[in-house]
């Protein structure tokens, strides 16, 4: 910090004098510079070059206003550090106002020494040269981090059930529409691996990218984020099927497996703004911290894990402000001697998952709440204690940890969002605590317990189409008034094929789909064009029957 200028200069020599024998090897530091100020950086009201469109409709449905945490870091600012110090750029916060460069002469941070916009500076990381250059085959590494009805869900079925999952599942609600941000250490095989097949051939996979080695592979390095990945979006019926198996996704890299250091969690608030302005409804991570590992590295304390002291913790609560919804594990450290959840599974808005076995009693390595401003974390607990898996071979694992009963939850919420279309991840997250099993009394280890997704649609006051369909009255739409989409439940006697198709008061056509009916209660979303207001109607055939209703476009 420059208010500690000595000190920090004796610092930077020890580090010095401590890595020369390492130093003919180009090693790479880091350090993160956090500005004072934004000045230059682009106005608010050139959003839509920094903003995804996605990102501004989700905060306009949500009511949230554009502030000053949106803006870009200031461009004058990175041009200078870089230029001065002649470092390599590595990740950014906006909403935290930092850069983190790469220098392998660490000296050279001392260039910066009295520059006016600079507020600190933090060395956070030192790794031996590959950061930004590590190649990989992309090869499934099998020694990776492995920390309805069973005929339908396979081995998912267990982990699906405790939580009541197929409820969502069967009247339609698979994830379609949301998008899923999964922060992890990497995907390997996703690209090329059964049971992934239809998410990548789908184009479903909306964004890619390796924030630890500054690339858009991230099919290398690590297959953890893949099993993760897997108990989401993988999907084949019969062996094993996710939570959310038609969402959207996108895969970040923000880890570096084996060794834990400070700015790993940069690179996770890289991560979650990047999330934001693709337009992610919600973040999944199964990483955390407390324990870094090398020289000048302070561990966290207990105090520290207040819900809104560290990066990322700060990072996911400013997330949720901007409307999304952010699940997060507790971290597998019960038991030990930290015992405790780790950041950013801390943080206020997280939605914060423990593990539980199939007996559903906690997991002995589920780590223990509150955080230390005594907040309950974790908030729900999911089967994690030999919950199933997918690898990329399509043959289904058992794995331990929170890492895999968070994502389960991540895409059962967008499930449930799904189900709604007006609602903020405050609700969903006050839905989800207030339907399991131990709200009425929390717990340590399991927070407010195991939730009950059948009841949490409930709580969410979403009208239960499927409880009104029957042979005779086979078909609704709605909402009616419908806005950007309509929701169609259908009832089936057979498997059926239907056209569904929508048409203006002359006759026009504005939308249709083909669909593939299964017996029994369905759903299916319709995305609209912009329309003006009036009067439209929805017409459907199937093999042995049709209909036409009418409907108001507000």
């Amino acid at each position: 910090m420059y208010g500690r200028g000595k000190i920090w200069c004796v610092w930077i020599l020890l580090l010095l004098a401590t890595s020369g024998s390492v130093q003919a090897q180009a090693p790479q530091y880091v350090f993160k510079i956090s500005f004072k100020d934004k000045a230059g950086a682009p106005p608010l009201s050139g959003a839509p070059a920094f903003l995804s469109q996605r990102a501004l409709d989700r905060r306009t449905a949500q009511g949230i206003a554009l502030d000053s945490t949106d803006r870009p870091v200031s461009p004058v600012y990175v041009s200078d550090v870089l230029t001065t110090t002649g470092g390599t750029l590595h990740v950014k916060s906006k909403w935290l106002n930092f850069l983190v460069i790469l220098l392998t002469d660490s000296s050279k941070i001392l260039t910066l020494s009295g520059k006016p916009y600079i507020q600190s500076i933090e060395y956070t990381g030192y790794y031996d040269p590959y950061l930004h250059n590590k190649t990989s085959n992309g090869g499934i590494n099998q020694n990776a981090q492995v920390t309805g009805s069973s005929n339908y869900y396979g081995s998912a079925w267990d982990q699906t059930d405790m939580v009541h999952g197929d409820y969502l599942h069967d009247r339609g609600f698979k994830g379609q529409g949301k998008l899923i941000a999964v922060l992890d250490a990497g995907f390997v095989g996703v690209d090329i691996g059964l049971g992934f097949d239809s998410l990548v051939q789908s184009g479903r996979i909306v964004d890619a990218y390796d924030l630890v080695h500054a690339g858009t592979n991230v099919y290398a390095n690590s297959g953890h984020g893949t099993g993760c990945l897997s108990t989401m979006a993988a999907y084949l019926p019969g062996t094993y099927v996710g939570t959310a198996p038609l969402a959207e996704y996108a895969l970040y890299c923000t880890e570096v497996e084996g060794i834990d250091q400070p700015a790993e969690m940069d690179n996770m608030v890289a991560g979650i703004e990047r999330a934001d302005s693709v337009g992610a409804d919600i973040i999944s991570s199964s990483l955390g911290y407390n324990n870094f590992q090398g020289p000048g590295y302070s561990t966290l304390t207990y105090a520290d894990i207040d819900g809104k002291t560290t990066a990322p913790a700060r990072a996911v609560n400013l997330a949720t402000a901007k409307g999304i919804l952010c699940v997060i594990s507790a971290g597998n450290e019960g038991g030990n001697p930290w015992n405790y959840i780790l950041t950013p599974g801390d943080a206020d808005s997280a939605i914060t998952v423990g593990s539980v076995d199939k007996y559903r009693d906690p997991a002995g390595d589920s780590g223990f709440g509150p955080n230390s401003a005594g907040k309950i974390k974790p908030d729900v607990c999911l089967l994690g204690s030999s919950a199933y898996i997918m690898q990329t071979s399509g043959t289904p694992v058992p794995g331990n940890g929170t890492s895999y009963a968070t994502p389960q939850l991540a895409g059962w919420a967008a499930c449930l969002w799904q189900a709604t279309s007006n609602t903020t991840p405050w609700k969903l997250r006050n839905a989800i605590s207030q339907s399991a099993h131990r709200y009425l009394n929390p717990g340590a280890q399991l927070g407010y317990g195991i939730p009950d997704f059948g009841k949490a649609f409930e709580l969410m006051g979403i009208k239960d189409v499927a409880a009104d369909l029957n042979t005779d009255n086979w078909l609704k739409a709605y909402p009616n008034p419908f806005d950007k989409q309509l929701t169609v439940g259908f009832y089936m006697d057979t498997n059926e094929k239907a056209d569904i198709a929508v048409f203006d008061i002359t006759g026009r056509k504005v939308a249709a789909s083909a669909l593939q009916l299964n017996k029994g209660v369905q759903t299916a979303t319709i995305d609209l064009p912009e329309l003006p207001a009036g009067t439209y109607y929805l017409k459907a055939v199937t093999e042995t029957k049709n209909i036409t209703i009418a409907l108001s476009h507000r």
